[in-house]
């Protein structure tokens, strides 16, 4: 099988929104547009237990080894993209690495219903300039010896955060944009990303007939629902600053990994928010299969398995 993964240059300056730098770029990005910039925090809501986390494997080099996103294979093994390092790596239930897969600025990995892990690459602000589409998604076999990356969408601007609905259809963050809708034969429905155009999205996730996605770049740092069969009746669930990626989780809540470093529950039906865990930046947190944890992929590189009080 020839070698179809995506050609781009080598390790480049990629330079994020994440951390102390994503602060300030976020409040540089706002500035030029003439918004504020986002809030330092959100309104607490008082019904929150607080989280316990232990650490399941931590970082080589910290930070060098930035943990951008997670998520499990159907053999149940849990897959990292380690953004700078510019691989994706598998992990055993003792926290060692099992394989590595190479893959260009990985953002979000999921689960698809063919049970093939989907990638997206070039999850670089470089690729904010005007006219770059270096980004897409990739797809592999995890079972194989040596599974090689196929590319099943390309030619998106950044895109950042990703997940299936119950139909199959893909839907990617793409920051330069908003929210595609990638059918399952890998062609976006343009008509329904039409609608859902949001310059500054990071993270996404589905929950029954709605898809979440944060709006980093925003001036409250804005958590938007939009119907899957009404894409342009968007609404608020939430503001909540510095919102990077987040998951559907236990009780119907919405979990967001924040990096000013807390993960915090959202009832997106009482636009209501509370922090349960407070680490170092936090990228992105995914259901552990068969429990009711999660798993925390931080800035400093390590994954933390997260207990909800």
């Amino acid at each position: 099988m020839p070698d179809t993964r995506p050609n781009h240059p080598h390790v480049r300056n990629r330079f994020r929104y994440r951390g102390v730098a994503s602060s300030c770029a976020a409040f540089v990005a706002l500035t030029a547009a003439g918004v504020a910039a986002p809030a330092a925090a959100h309104a607490e809501s008082p019904a929150c237990s607080p989280a316990t986390a232990t650490t399941v494997t931590g970082p080589d080099i910290p930070f060098v080894d930035w943990a951008e996103n997670l998520g499990y294979d159907a053999q149940g093994n849990l897959w990292v993209s380690r953004l700078y390092r510019n691989v994706v790596q598998r992990y055993d239930s003792a926290g060692k690495v099992t394989a590595t897969v190479s893959v260009t600025s990985p953002g979000a990995i999921r689960l698809g219903p063919d049970h093939l892990m989907y990638v997206v690459y070039g999850d670089t602000t470089l690729n904010m300039l005007p006219g770059t589409h270096n980004s897409g998604v990739v797809r592999f076999d995890p079972t194989a010896a040596a599974p090689v990356p196929e590319v099943f969408v390309n030619g998106l601007g950044m895109a950042n955060g990703a997940a299936f609905d119950a139909a199959g259809n893909l839907y990617i963050a793409d920051t330069t944009s908003g929210v595609v809708r990638v059918r399952t034969d890998g062609t976006i429905d343009a008509d329904w990303t039409a609608q859902a155009k949001t310059f500054g999205v990071n993270g996404v996730t589905v929950d029954g007939d709605a898809v979440y996605t944060t709006v980093y770049l925003s001036p409250q740092g804005r958590i938007l629902r939009i119907p899957i069969d009404a894409p342009s009746a968007q609404s608020t669930a939430a503001d909540l600053a510095l919102a990077d990626d987040l998951t559907t989780g236990p009780g119907g809540f919405l979990y967001v990994a924040t990096t000013s470093g807390t993960l915090v529950r959202v009832d997106p039906g009482t636009h209501t928010a509370c922090t349960v865990l407070t680490d170092s930046p936090m990228a992105a947190a995914v259901p552990v299969p068969g429990t009711d944890d999660l798993m925390v992929a931080t800035g400093r590189g390590d994954v933390l398995r997260v207990h909800l009080g």
